[in-house]
């Protein structure tokens, strides 16, 4: 008799759909490094007629290090944009797909499985840095404890069915190298308090900011954006974003003074997360550089904005507030011991028509900057080649001819742009797409990547909040996906089973610097392309899972042998 109810033990690489039907591969045993994560899933098929309520429990050497999540669907409102050519995606017609990463702990250990449909769990283990070598299971028992036969409001059989599924993790004695990789998703602040309803700068905001912080740190990041004023991102001109700007400032006449005490506070949260690396919010408007930022001021006992939307970037009055404000900012910056390593944005994705006005705006702000590095997400060379960014960040699809000239900063990014070829972590794309990024950004020595939002939970330029359980394209403007790498829950935020995957593909990049040590930065990506069986650009890869997990067990047995 077939069995209608199945465990499935497969990759993290997989995106169970309520409709797929079991899988006959299963994974049984892994290696791992000392300090690395390693994440799989347990697919759950319930073939019966019933609405099944599971009990799922753990037992394992490592449980103290394990995390266990309910993989919960998310709306795709917009899989694809109309246009793309490219049939790389798992679908392009708007429904569901599996992303969200609840833990078990807040259902207290109880899942639910709708008959007839497929779920899964996430298993999630931390392997601690000097941990003993050796081989561990992870055993996950999964018990039915009550089902009830749809269209019907009694109980089902009253016999209790148990399933198991087993791991077995073999810990080598090697460890993980630190990561090298810069990278930055930008939080929005705003953000946080408009899906938390709470007040800017509350102090349930402030404990909000440090949950979203811990949880940016536990995906990778490592860079984290202050916005010392309201950062002049993803907003419609003459729209007003709730102002989260950290810097209280105050003019009498011509002189200004500055109380930078929320910043010192952003950053002890920043430092007490782990955040290495710092960025400051943009001085001029995005996409232009027409305007000056929003910027709150009080002035003759009233707040208001001094800068703001219809304030030319050339105004003399807003450089004045900058030959005064610069320095003492970045006075705060060297004392709290980051001036080193912060990165000044001056406008967002300018184009190529705004050369000229960048030029004149980067040629005003570099002497007050001194040393500190100036960074820009760009995509045209001119910027790089008249010496008006430090730190080019280019788009995937049009980074070659940075690539080209061998540039020592070179940092990369997507958004939604990047949605034909290259990689990238829409919701409707496998999450192979969403991995190779670790293995491009290794070949082409790649210094940092960023991705516009952490948690925008916004429409279009931030016409009004969304809810992004209900659409995950800021309402039909960007590919599901694209807008937020996490979900807001009810105590602080909630990751997604992207995060963990990018997770995986920034240990891909540790995991090349450990044969590196061996082999040479060259002969590692021979092997890489050797496997692949092609030469591997960012818009040339393997289209295929396999690929990723095969070449990294190949990886280990070079750098084991």
């Amino acid at each position: 008799m077939e069995d209608k109810f199945c465990l499935r033990q497969v990759s993290s690489l997989e995106k169970i759909r309520l409709s797929d039907p079991p899988m006959e591969q299963e994974i049984l045993n892994k290696r791992v490094f000392r300090g690395e994560r390693f994440s799989y899933q347990i697919g759950v098929w319930d073939l019966n007629n019933y609405m099944t309520e599971l009990r799922v429990r753990i037992e394992s050497p490592l449980i103290d290090y394990i995390k266990a999540y309910k993989v919960v669907n998310a709306p795709m409102d917009l899989p694809a944009f109309p246009f793309t050519k490219d049939d790389d995606y798992i679908t392009k017609t708007p429904g569901l797909m599996p992303d969200v990463l609840v833990p078990l702990e807040e259902h207290h250990n109880i899942i639910d499985v709708m008959g007839g449909a497929a779920g899964a769990l996430w298993i999630r283990l931390d392997v601690p840095k000097e941990f003993p070598a050796g081989k561990y299971p992870i055993t996950v028992n999964v018990e039915k404890i009550s089902e009830i036969e749809i269209g019907s409001k009694g109980p089902g059989p009253e016999e209790r069915e148990r399933h198991e599924k087993c791991m077995m993790i073999e810990v080598l004695p090697i460890s993980m190298p630190e990561q090298k990789l810069i990278f930055s998703q930008w939080l929005h602040t705003d953000c946080i308090a408009t899906a938390h309803r709470v007040p800017v700068y509350s102090e349930e905001h402030w404990e909000l900011i440090d949950r979203y912080m811990a949880a940016a740190a536990d995906t990778g990041i490592n860079s984290m954006l202050i916005p010392m004023i309201t950062p002049p991102l993803d907003t419609m001109y003459s729209v007003y974003r709730p102002c989260v700007q950290l810097v209280d400032i105050e003019k009498q006449e011509n002189c200004y003074t500055f109380n930078f005490d929320k910043v010192c506070r952003w950053i002890a949260i920043c430092k007490k997360n782990g955040i290495q690396y710092y960025e400051t919010a943009h001085l001029f408007s995005q996409w232009g550089m027409f305007y000056t930022p929003n910027i709150m001021v009080t002035e003759n006992g009233k707040k208001d904005y001094l800068f703001k939307w219809g304030v030319p970037s050339d105004s003399p009055e807003y450089l004045e507030f900058l030959l005064q404000f610069l320095p003492q900012l970045i006075k705060v910056l060297q004392e709290e011991g980051i001036a080193d390593r912060t990165y000044f944005h001056i406008s967002d994705e300018p184009r190529g028509e705004h050369v000229a006005t960048y030029e004149r705006i980067a040629k005003t702000i570099k002497p007050i900057l001194g040393d500190i590095k100036r960074i820009d997400a760009l995509s045209h060379y001119e910027f790089y080649e008249k010496g008006l960014v430090d730190v080019p960040v280019t788009c995937t699809t049009k980074i070659t001819p940075f690539l080209e000239h061998h540039i020592e900063n070179q940092w990369a990014y997507y958004c939604c742009s990047q949605h034909e070829k290259v990689g990238n972590r829409f919701l409707a794309m496998p999450s192979y797409r969403n991995r190779i990024l670790g293995l491009q950004l290794y070949k082409y020595k790649i210094q940092g990547f960023l991705q516009w939002a952490f948690n925008f939970y916004n429409a279009r330029c931030s016409t009004h909040p969304i809810n992004p359980y209900l659409t995950t394209s800021a309402e039909m403007t960007f590919p599901s996906g694209d807008p937020f790498s996490v979900y807001p829950g009810e105590d602080g935020p909630l990751l997604s089973l992207r995060t963990m995957v990018f997770y995986d593909a920034l240990q891909d990049i540790a995991i090349c610097w450990l044969l590196e040590e061996k082999l040479g930065h060259d002969k590692v990506v021979e092997l890489i392309e050797r496997e692949a069986g092609m030469e591997l650009k960012f818009d040339a890869y393997p289209k295929s899972a396999d690929f990723l997990l095969n070449l990294r067990e190949t990886m280990i047995d070079c750098i084991i042998s």
